[in-house]
């Protein structure tokens, strides 16, 4: 068993067998520049040297009826989190704008809850021709709809539809009790088969284990989503884990580099918690680690950090942004 070994079946598209991805798991810190190194090879292979830039707006905020342990939003947890219906299609318009301007290619339009109404439907519809109109990939993420919701959508202009699985099966209900997580599988494979471009992935550092990961990491591959999200927790005072130590670096960049293994041909984006675990000293690292995207500017609830300094590391890095449709 070598990392070599694991290297050249990720290359080739062959699925990594368990001894493969437990020497993985094992590799001791002092091997992960090694790691690394091989993951960004792997991100080369298939990639070359471009990086996506999505960005969101948090659209209709706040009250949300599930209970997930690390959100914010949640109305069950009493955590301090703005709260407002769903915005205008001009205010979105006008955010895909100004992310549009700074090398954006896919804009998200982000609401609370678990299931919407036809009020809400015919304003993300008139929200994705707007957008649309601008030459930015729309992209929604409103919680559970079925095929037949996704489907009119599409026919307004969606082309993503965004719904994270956010841990694996086994670990799903310690994270959240008020729906099943067999519901957020339905939903992404209802995006799928509407044909859309499906963002789904998850959130680590939230008390799952190595084994949760790649559980995850396996059933997005088996589900074919072209594109998966990854986000690091960002302890919220007033969530139930407001008192979750941060991910090490060392270990949010080894769970990059071993989904690039798992996952080499799928888009893997680096969203929330990057300045969290990283800060702006060390979140260069990160781009070395097998990612093909970043979200840039603010997260739903939480900061960002400074869109200028994301290129200037991109520039760095050998990378260029996609460029713009």
């Amino acid at each position: 068993m070598s990392l070599k070994t694991a290297y050249r079946k990720a290359l080739s598209g062959e699925q990594l067998a368990d001894s493969d991805i437990r020497f993985i798991i094992d590799l001791p810190q002092d091997r992960l520049g090694e790691l690394l190194e091989c993951a960004h090879g792997i991100r080369t292979a298939r990639f070359g040297n471009k990086i996506s830039l999505c960005a969101i707006i948090n659209a209709k905020s706040g009250t949300c009826s599930e209970n997930c342990s690390f959100c914010a939003q949640s109305g069950h947890h009493g955590a301090e989190s703005p709260e407002y219906p769903l915005v205008s299609a001009e205010d979105i318009a006008a955010a895909g704008a100004a992310a549009r301007a700074h090398g954006v290619t896919r804009f998200g339009v982000v609401c609370s809850g678990k299931l919407v109404g036809d009020d809400d439907l015919a304003g993300f519809a008139e929200a994705v021709k707007q957008l649309a109109a601008l030459g930015i990939a729309p992209d929604l993420s409103p919680g559970i709809l079925d095929r037949s919701q996704l489907k009119a959508l599409k026919n307004a202009g969606l082309q993503g539809y965004h719904h994270n699985l956010e841990t694996s099966a086994s670990f799903f209900p310690q994270m959240c009790t008020t729906h099943a997580y067999e519901e957020d599988v339905r939903a992404v494979r209802a995006g799928m088969e509407a044909g859309l471009y499906v963002c789904s992935g998850g959130i680590f550092g939230i008390g799952e284990s190595w084994e949760d990961r790649v559980e995850l990491a396996l059933l997005l591959g088996e589900l074919g989503v072209p594109s998966v999200p990854m986000n690091f927790l960002h302890p919220i005072p007033g969530t139930p884990l407001e008192g979750q130590d941060v991910l090490a670096p060392e270990e949010a960049l080894k769970i990059v580099a071993l989904y690039r293994f798992l996952l080499p041909d799928r888009a893997l984006r680096l969203c929330g918690g990057r300045l969290t675990v990283f800060g702006e000293e060390r979140k260069h690292e990160l781009l070395q680690s097998g990612a093909t995207g970043l979200m840039v500017g603010d997260y739903l609830t939480t900061r960002g950090g400074d869109v200028a300094s994301d290129h200037k590391e991109i520039t760095q890095a050998g990378l260029v942004p996609e460029p713009l449709g």
